[in-house]
């Protein structure tokens, strides 16, 4: 009768609830969204001594001896438009007379600035290199064997079972895709971290022909660099200065004017240069559209998303133009690839930004140049350094690169700022922002 009476007795309180807590806690553990975390980043602040002045530059053409007095004119007329400082710095090769673009000098430039900002990221956030689980390294020109990858496993010493990826051929919007493929390998990889390494070598890829379409690149592109330290670990949750919130791809190779735009060709004369088209910012537009309306129904408020809506619907029977959403409603700070001048002028007016909104893409192109997959890393770095990012902001970061792609991605800071943390605008940030020339 005892033992009766003791099942049929109702459980208690603590016997309820601490089966109930365990169960809580282990569906937690196992079904908890597997976030990605911006730990940290650092970008290649080159030397002083490999700074590039526009009178030198135009110097160094006159003197190489193999462009004709059009072509000389041509690349000043660019270099006075192109909202490009005399503090933008090239490789030690391309300062030598004859220009040295040998695979060694390029070697050294991928050494210089890599090995670089990988030490200081490491030794700043005290991370030992056999901690380091992913590999991912982004540059379109240059893809040497062993791979850039393996240069930084060779001279850090990572471990043997590292997962590393060298990604060549996809253009100023590799940065982005880079980041993208490591999430992925987060996803399947739990309680690990990813270092991704993005530049574009300078040195190899200097333009000596007469065409004009590939004599632009020769006036646009700088070096710089930047290495960036990703973690799905919960640990770090507590370090880590952003959350990875989307990133957005688009492909538009499909088109045959989309697919030309940015190309690595011939000239007629044999000379192998990278042609930038007339349509290129038409081209960056109809990505940029494509890529917006995908990421607009993530971010975007409801009551921005019934009014874009709205206006297409309206659109069908009236000759009026659709309502652009506004943009500034889902981020504090946007990061447009520093790809020239009117590339930023493009997007500012399509996503109707003002001057504010484009500061750190402008101050970024006017001090360090077009530096490829790794402009919007500096642009975030001046956001940083300027003291604007807060904790709870969002910032997207928006790149365009030959195929022809754009590809976003979205971050929320997740942390307080830390106002003594040294990037690459510390030494002069206090003279920011700067007036820039204009185009008239």
């Amino acid at each position: 009768m005892l033992a009766y009476m003791l099942d049929i007795m109702p459980l208690s309180l603590s016997q309820i609830l601490v089966p109930t807590i365990l169960l809580a806690l282990i569906v937690w553990a196992v079904f908890w969204p597997n976030h990605v975390y911006l730990v940290d980043f650092v970008c290649y602040r080159p030397p002083d001594n490999l700074r590039v002045t526009a009178s030198n530059y135009i110097e160094h053409f006159e003197v190489l001896g193999g462009f004709d007095v059009s072509g000389v004119e041509f690349q000043r007329k660019v270099l006075e438009r192109s909202g490009i400082s005399d503090e933008a710095c090239m490789p030690l090769g391309v300062h030598e007379l004859p220009v040295d673009g040998s695979l060694d000098r390029t070697r050294q430039e991928i050494e210089l600035v890599f090995f670089q900002v990988v030490e200081d990221l490491l030794t700043r956030q005290r991370i030992r290199p056999k901690d380091i689980d992913i590999v991912v390294s982004n540059c379109s020109l240059f893809c040497p064997t062993p791979s850039i990858t393996s240069m930084i496993m060779n001279r850090f010493g990572f471990r043997s079972n590292v997962k590393s990826v060298s990604l060549s051929g996809m253009g100023c919007s590799a940065g982005i895709l880079a980041i993208s493929l490591a999430r992925d390998l987060l996803k399947v990889n739990k309680n690990s971290t990813a270092l991704v390494l993005s530049m574009e070598a300078v040195n190899p890829n200097g333009y000596l022909g007469k065409a004009k379409s590939m004599l632009l690149a020769n006036t646009l592109f700088r070096m710089g660099g930047a290495a960036i330290l990703l973690s799905n670990r919960k640990q770090d949750r507590q370090r880590a200065k952003y959350r990875l919130q989307h990133v957005v791809r688009v492909h538009t190779g499909w088109d045959d004017t989309a697919y030309g735009s940015v190309f690595q060709d011939h000239d007629d004369d044999g000379y192998i240069g990278v042609a930038l088209s007339k349509a290129l910012v038409r081209v960056a537009g109809a990505a940029l559209k494509m890529n917006v309306s995908k990421l607009g129904l993530l971010v975007l408020p409801y009551s921005e998303q019934i009014r874009y809506v709205r206006s297409m619907i309206l659109r069908r029977w009236t000759d009026g133009r659709a309502v652009v959403p506004n943009f500034r409603k889902a981020f504090e700070h946007f990061c447009i690839h520093a790809g020239g001048r009117a590339v930023v002028d493009a997007v500012a007016g399509n996503l109707c930004l003002d001057q504010d909104n484009t500061e750190a893409s402008r101050m970024t192109l006017y001090r360090f140049g077009n530096t490829s997959s790794s402009s919007v890393w500096y642009e975030l770095a001046y956001l940083e350094a300027k003291g604007k990012v807060r904790k709870g902001d969002r910032v997207w970061q928006i790149a365009f690169g030959s195929g022809f792609k754009c590809n976003s991605a979205v971050w929320k800071r997740i942390s307080e700022a830390d106002p003594y943390v040294e990037n690459a605008w510390s030494d002069r940030i206090h003279r920011y922002p700067v007036e820039v020339p204009s185009l008239s």
